[in-house]
């Protein structure tokens, strides 16, 4: 493979978490991308970037920076910070060339130590020598040939680190290498991944935890494993036979700390199901899918029980989703077959 490491940290507080080299077979761990530690942006705080003065990129080389910064805001799948380029000056630089703040073995590097207020971020010039050869960024050459690298998807690499993503631990075997963007080691094409324009799951897992999602609705990613809790209750327990009763459900994440962010957070336009069983025996049958409430997590629906069940909720994730499914307690409504004035109604909102 086209491999070479960089190291993107500038300044001393981190550069001993990042100057570290995963070697091949030295982890079995997987999950979301840890954290660098820090301080975090604002939720959906804009962070607006320029060029330092005397290192502003070549005209070849902007486009894929500033694709960078739209794709780490589109895909960042969090309330992360989002990235842009104004027309006049901006707090964050980046800068193209020597001098860098990066390790001897970096194309790449940034500096978040200015966060929550601005980050630095370097690149190394086109045919820059290295021990293991020239670096060609892909989008420097007339013809573009296999062992260059893709300066748009080592931005977004770059750009991960400035949230506050550190890399990727990988399986040992590096086939969950495309779960996520922000690596020790980079590809260069025409190696799979190389040219990835997108957080990786893994990557918005670690985004997820630190700032949230960003709405009720939207799903966790399928990198992490967030469990759940429902509660439900019925507006009444016991009635007359043509009576109705409504079942109310709110679903809502744990309050773990493991959770970050996430913790608490309530689940909106999922599937939550209405079930009930004769006895406490008896096999559970669904009765219908629950309704939308107007508060968010919350789910309703209404029934009209012909004979005495036990019901409960149950939430079942899409397909990736990375929440756990969880079903509620258990409420008993006594149904009696109806006598005197009045009969056979006992409606019940």
């Amino acid at each position: 493979m086209n491999r070479h490491p960089f190291v993107r940290l500038a300044g001393p507080l981190l550069a001993s978490l990042t100057a570290l080299l995963i070697a091949a077979g030295s982890v079995v761990a997987h999950g979301p991308d840890p954290s660098l530690g820090g301080v975090l942006w604002a939720q959906d705080q804009v962070l607006f970037f320029g060029w330092k003065a005397g290192q502003v990129p070549p005209s070849w080389m902007i486009p894929a920076i500033d694709a960078a910064a739209g794709d780490a805001s589109l895909t960042r799948s969090a309330r992360a910070a989002t990235f842009a380029r104004p027309v006049g000056s901006a707090a964050s630089l980046i800068a193209y060339g020597e001098p860098t703040g990066c390790s001897a073995a970096g194309i790449a590097c940034f500096d978040r130590s200015g966060a929550p207020n601005s980050f630095r971020m370097w690149f190394r010039a086109h045919g820059y020598v290295f021990d293991w050869g020239t670096l060609r960024w892909c989008q420097g050459l007339t013809t573009i040939a296999n062992g260059c690298f893709d300066a748009e998807n080592v931005a977004l690499d770059e750009f991960g680190h400035v949230e506050i993503l550190n890399h990727h631990v990988n399986l040992a075997d590096g086939s969950d290498y495309l779960d996520a963007v922000v690596q020790t080691v980079a590809r260069a094409r025409p190696d799979a991944g190389w040219n990835v324009h997108a957080f990786g799951r893994c990557d918005t897992a670690r985004l997820q935890l630190e700032y949230d999602r960003l709405s009720p609705a939207s799903l966790f990613s399928p990198c992490l494993a967030i469990p759940t809790t429902m509660s439900m209750a019925a507006s009444a327990t016991s009635l007359s036979a043509g009576g109705s009763v409504r079942f109310t459900a709110s679903l809502v994440t744990t309050s773990a700390t493991a959770n970050g962010a996430l913790a608490s957070d309530p689940l909106s336009a999922r599937t939550v199901t209405l079930q009930r069983r004769t006895s406490s025996t008896g096999t559970w049958s669904s009765v219908g899918t629950m309704a939308q409430g107007t508060a968010a997590g919350t789910y309703a629906l209404t029934v009209s029980p012909t004979a005495t069940y036990e019901w409960r909720t149950v939430f079942t994730p899409v397909a990736g989703d990375g929440a756990v499914g969880s079903a509620s307690g258990i409420v008993k409504v006594t149904v009696s077959a109806c006598s005197g004035s009045g009969c056979p109604l006992q409606a019940v909102s």
